[in-house]
């Protein structure tokens, strides 16, 4: 059966830059593609483009693509990537200018249509800096059967980089929804880069970690088969559990909705086959939403912040003067929101002045930057010798910085433009699907604390792995039980049990009052955790002091539960 090798060299916008030749270099490839979007990237973008409109792409990958553009050629390797940001035609000139100053013959084509901030108003999104909706890999693939060498989008959906490539190969159409599905699943796995191969793990310990991470391809065949692997002689490893890592990554409930497809999670099957080699079979999918989704961003005013450090005795004492102070400081001319978070990392009988000290943050936001500017780095810098003992700041408070507002919106898959201008110029428009289904209700999982024996306790993740991040405001956290496990099937059943909505709250407090909801994963041994609103309205508006929930998993972990003991040897 027919096989081709898709590869990931970026993650996000920032990934490591040598990824691209390394990928080149490493070994066989037929596509290379690159993530550079997220949703606090297309506020970036958006800022960029502002100041020149000629911007609004992803520079870091022009650069990139300078070093290797006849490194790719030479191999005969064909590139996407969604650098494109909110100017994929700005970056697919800037590709033609840079091959013709190499010397090089290159088709490159683009995907546009998703920037639809020219009818934000039309559409009742008043105030968006920028609006996009997400679309899917049909496009990609019209491309490449056009000849592309280079193909360059703008908000496609981050597995679609992976899914166009295999629809062009393969001739995959609108309603074969199992290898749709299946695409879509191995594009999840590569789109964070070395997420797949051991970055973000739980299970670091039992990784290469000497070298830097190799980052990951997925050999992808017409059934819609799929083996995760990498590159011979690089770091990290790819396991069941690493690639486990990365289907829980924020991903909602079982039912995985795409444009082209929504895939069902909860029919992968992983199979260790080999080392270095994980193989996806058993992919499942059903009809596309009717729907797609808008990231819509916006401005949301200006932010501050000041850290006082309190050392030693009396720490709630302190803490409570220095707020008072803050408040009267302010209290002619409030910002419109304070927000107080206090990080008990002192210890008693420290035998060092860090291990003495907790950190008290104040988090200031206002429309007018005037009053986050200098007004609140005065009332902060004033109280240096007027305040409680050891009064010290990390950095004094500077001028203040905008802040964005993520929101998503839906419109339905009609009346979003899907357009690719091939390598003649030629655009050519890109139907919606033809047939869409609403998303299946999806089940929650736990129904209450199992009974399995004795019980000691311990960690959380002295059973678990976990991985989690945000999209949006949203939460994400993936728990899961280790390949390795040997009653697994047992200790599912247990956390499947135990990890209620209820029980997540009592074991993070932070989700108390908001909406938390458990789904399960059984092929994959997981539960997937939602906590809605935990990051206010997301990244770039959060004031929380892990902003994308990335570290809510490990958190997750390091709570002590009755674990039974059977389930421990």
């Amino acid at each position: 059966m027919r096989t081709i090798r898709i590869g990931n060299c970026s993650g996000f916008y920032g990934d490591r830059f040598s990824a691209m030749a390394e990928m080149l270099d490493g070994g066989p490839l037929d596509y290379l593609t690159g993530d550079y979007l997220a949703e606090l990237t297309m506020l970036i973008l958006g800022r960029d483009r502002q100041k020149d409109p000629a911007l609004g792409y992803a520079k870091t990958f022009l650069r990139q693509l300078g070093d290797c553009l006849a490194l790719a050629r030479d191999r005969r390797v064909k590139i996407v990537t969604n650098a494109g940001g909110l100017n994929p035609a700005g970056l697919a000139r800037a590709i033609r200018a840079l091959a013709a100053e190499q010397g090089l013959e290159v088709a490159v084509a683009h995907v546009q249509g998703d920037d639809l901030i020219d009818r934000a108003a039309t559409h009742g999104w008043p105030g968006a800096l920028t609006a996009n909706a997400y679309l899917g890999a049909f496009g990609i693939a019209h491309a490449l059967e056009a000849g592309a060498d280079i193909v360059v989008t703008g908000r496609v959906t981050d597995a679609s980089l992976t899914l166009g490539p295999a629809i062009a190969e393969f001739g995959w159409g609108r309603t074969d929804f199992d290898r749709l599905a299946a695409g879509v699943v191995a594009g999840h796995v590569l789109e964070c880069g070395t997420q797949a191969t051991g970055g973000n793990f739980s299970g670091f310990a039992t990784i290469d970690t000497s070298r830097p991470l190799g980052f990951p391809l997925a050999e992808v065949s017409a059934d819609g088969t799929a083996v995760i692997t990498k590159h011979p002689g690089t770091g990290g490893a790819v396991t069941v559990d690493t690639v486990t890592a990365q289907l829980v990554y924020e991903v909602g409930g079982p039912h995985y909705a795409n444009p082209d497809v929504t895939a069902r999670l909860d029919t992968i099957e992983l199979e260790q086959a080999g080392p270095d080699r994980v193989r996806i079979t058993a992919v499942r999918g059903i009809a596309p939403p009717p729907a797609t989704k808008i990231a819509l961003n916006s401005a949301g005013g200006w932010r501050n912040s000041v850290e006082f450090v309190l050392t030693g005795l009396d720490i709630e004492e302190k803490e409570a003067w220095v707020r008072r102070q803050m408040t009267e400081a302010l209290s002619a001319r409030p910002p419109a929101e304070i927000v107080w978070d206090l990080a008990r990392t002192d210890h008693a009988d420290p035998a060092t002045e860090p291990t003495a000290s907790a950190v008290l943050r104040c988090h200031v936001k206002d429309p007018d930057p005037a009053v986050v500017g200098r007004a609140f780095s005065s009332a902060a810098v004033e109280l240096a010798l007027a305040s409680y003992p050891g009064f010290h700041v990390t950095a004094p408070p500077g001028a203040g910085a905008p802040f964005g507002i993520y929101r998503a919106a839906y419109l339905p898959q009609e009346l979003v433009p899907h357009v690719v201008v091939g390598p003649d110029g030629t655009a050519v428009d890109i139907a919606p699907p033809t047939v869409t289904a609403d998303r299946p209700e999806q089940k929650p999982a736990g129904s209450g604390r199992t009974a399995a024996g004795p019980e000691v306790d311990l960690p959380l993740g002295r059973l678990v792995f976990a991985r989690s991040g945000d999209k949006g405001g949203t939460a994400n956290v993936g728990v899961w039980i280790p390949a390795g496990h040997s009653r697994r099937a047992d200790a599912f059943a247990w956390l499947h049990g135990r990890l209620t909505p209820e029980a997540v709250v009592e074991l993070l407090p932070e989700a108390a009052g908001l909406g938390v909801e458990v789904f399960a994963l059984p092929n994959l041994y997981a539960v997937n955790i939602v906590i809605d609103g935990l990051l206010g309205d997301g990244v770039a508006s959060s004031t929380r002091f892990d902003p994308q929930a990335k570290a809510v998993g490990e958190w997750l972990r390091a709570r002590v539960v009755n674990l039974p003991e059977e389930l421990l040897a």
